[in-house]
């Protein structure tokens, strides 16, 4: 029990309670939110019209009905 409080005093020995940061947590994560170059952009893809989506969809159906994208849904029966 003595060496457990010993080496607790040894480890708290150079600390202070009234030491202060002229930042708190919440400017550290503000200040890291704002460098972060590493987040993500939502794509902000434009419209295809109405006449290329109706074709794509088309496509997109009588491909999955004839099953041509080789994949299986998964599904067994």
């Amino acid at each position: 029990m003595d060496l457990i409080n010993s080496e607790f005093e040894s480890m708290v020995a150079g600390l202070s309670l009234d030491e202060s940061t002229p930042n708190t947590y919440l400017d550290d994560l503000e200040r890291e939110s704002v460098s972060d170059q590493n987040h993500f952009e939502q794509p902000n893809p434009t419209w295809p019209g109405l006449r290329n989506f109706l074709l794509s969809a088309r496509i997109a159906i009588k491909r999955w009905l004839r099953h041509e994208n080789g994949r299986e849904d998964g599904v067994e029966l």
